[in-house]
C-alpha cells in the first residue's frame, strides 16, 4: 500500500492532546456499544494514544491492536502494536474486531488500494462490528495554511471528495457523522507543526516552501491561533 510516511500528525499536536483524545473516544462510545471484551484494531495508529485511552476507559481484557508502517518509540504501551501494512496484517490475522478505526489515514492510499483495504476489513468485522472512516471535512475546513499548503489542501480536499463519494456508492447503507475540536494553540508551537511537516500535504515541500510559508503563518495570525478541526466519520 501507500509508502507516503507522516511521522509528526500525533507528535505534540492538539491531535494528541488529552483533551481532544477524550473527546474523540466519547465520540466514538457514543457511536458504537464497545465493552470489557470489545476487540479493536487502528489502522494506521501512529502512537497509539487514542487506543491507549479507549482501553483504559473500557478496562480492556485484551489490548487493542493499533498497526502502523512507522514503530515509534514513544508509542503507548497499553496497545498491541505491530509494524506493518493493512494488507500484510489482514492475510495473517486470525480474529474478529468489533470496532476497526482509520482515522485520516485513507487518503493516503489510492482508489484500488481503499477498495480492497475496506473488503478486508468487513472480513475482519464480528457480527455486530463497525468500520469508522475518519477524514477531513471537506466543504468547512478550517486549518491555517499558507498559500502554496491551501492550494495543496484543495487538491487533496477534492481528491477526498472523490473517495467519499465512493465509498457511498460501495457501502449506501453507510452512517454519516461530523466530529469536531475547538483548537486553540499558540502561534509558535503550530509553526512548528508545519516545520516538521504534520500533514500529508506538506511533505512534498522544499525547506525553502516551508520557510516562506511559516513567514506567512506568521504574519496572518496573531499569538494565539482558535478554528475548529472539522472531521467526517463514514460508519459502515
Amino acid at each position: 500500500m501507500a509508502s507516503t510516511v507522516i511521522k509528526n500528525w500525533d507528535n505534540r499536536t492538539w491531535l494528541s492532546s488529552q483533551n481532544y483524545i477524550e473527546k474523540f473516544n466519547k465520540f466514538l462510545l457514543k457511536n458504537i456499544k464497545l465493552n470489557s471484551n470489545s476487540k479493536i484494531l487502528d489502522i494506521g495508529c501512529g502512537r497509539g494514544k487514542i487506543l491507549g485511552n479507549l482501553n483504559s476507559k473500557l478496562k480492556l481484557k485484551k489490548k487493542p491492536t493499533g498497526i502502523d508502517i512507522v514503530d515509534h518509540k514513544d508509542k503507548d504501551k497499553r496497545i498491541f502494536f505491530k509494524k506493518i501494512n493493512a494488507s500484510k496484517f489482514f492475510s495473517i490475522n486470525k480474529e474478529k474486531f468489533d470496532l476497526i478505526l482509520i482515522k485520516q489515514t485513507i487518503h493516503l492510499l489510492n482508489f484500488k488500494e481503499i477498495k480492497r483495504l475496506l473488503k478486508l476489513s468487513k472480513k475482519n468485522l464480528s457480527p455486530k462490528g463497525r468500520i469508522f472512516i475518519f477524514t477531513l471535512d471537506i466543504n468547512n475546513n478550517q486549518i491555517p495554511t499558507f498559500k502554496l499548503m491551501k492550494l495543496k489542501l484543495m487538491i487533496s480536499l477534492r481528491r477526498d471528495k472523490k473517495i467519499i463519494n465512493m465509498i457511498k456508492k460501495l457501502y449506501p447503507q453507510r452512517i454519516k457523522k461530523k466530529f469536531f475540536f475547538k483548537v486553540k494553540i499558540v502561534k509558535t508551537k503550530y509553526l512548528n507543526m508545519i516545520k516538521n511537516k504534520y500533514m500529508s500535504i506538506l511533505l512534498g515541500l522544499s525547506n525553502r516552501e516551508i520557510s516562506k510559508g511559516l513567514i506567512e503563518i506568521d504574519l496572518k495570525y496573531k499569538k494565539n491561533i482558535n478554528f475548529d478541526d472539522k472531521l467526517i466519520c463514514m460508519i459502515l
